[in-house]
């Protein structure tokens, strides 16, 4: 696996990963000013969120759930000295649905952070994750 990352101007990079899709990278930007891109520790987070949402997402329709809507809600917590590294994360499944089975998502969201998700696997080592789950029936 392989990515090049470019510097556009000031502190906005162009990322460019196997895949071939872009990524626009930034810093927070100065108050009045629109940064062009994600933090690195916002796709850290995001990076986790996607990771195991694709696994749960796969699972619940393997599982055949019937589902209409889905997202995950994260929030992490970093350290307050450098180099800020993340403490913990919270995350909150949401799925929409009919007559979801929540045996089915509480076992899909343990196969992900247990066995599939690469992401988890790597970042619990440094921070503690949390999970729950929501059901919204429609």
């Amino acid at each position: 696996m392989d990515a090049v990352i470019t510097l556009q101007d000031n502190f906005h990079f162009k990322a460019v990963a196997d895949s071939g899709f872009v990524v626009d990278l930034d810093t927070r930007a100065p108050e009045g000013e629109m940064g062009r891109g994600a933090t690195p520790m916002e796709m850290v987070m995001i990076s986790l969120a996607g990771c195991t949402a694709m696994d749960v997402v796969s699972i619940l329709r393997k599982k055949r759930q019937n589902m209409t809507g889905f997202e995950i809600r994260i929030h992490g917590d970093r350290a307050t000295d450098h180099p800020k590294v993340f403490t913990d994360f919270e995350m909150e499944y949401v799925v929409r649905g009919v007559d979801i089975d929540p045996a089915a998502v509480e076992r899909a969201i343990q196969l992900s952070m247990d066995t599939y998700c690469s992401v988890h696997a790597m970042l619990e080592k440094a921070a503690a994750i949390r999970t729950r789950f929501t059901i919204i029936e429609e």
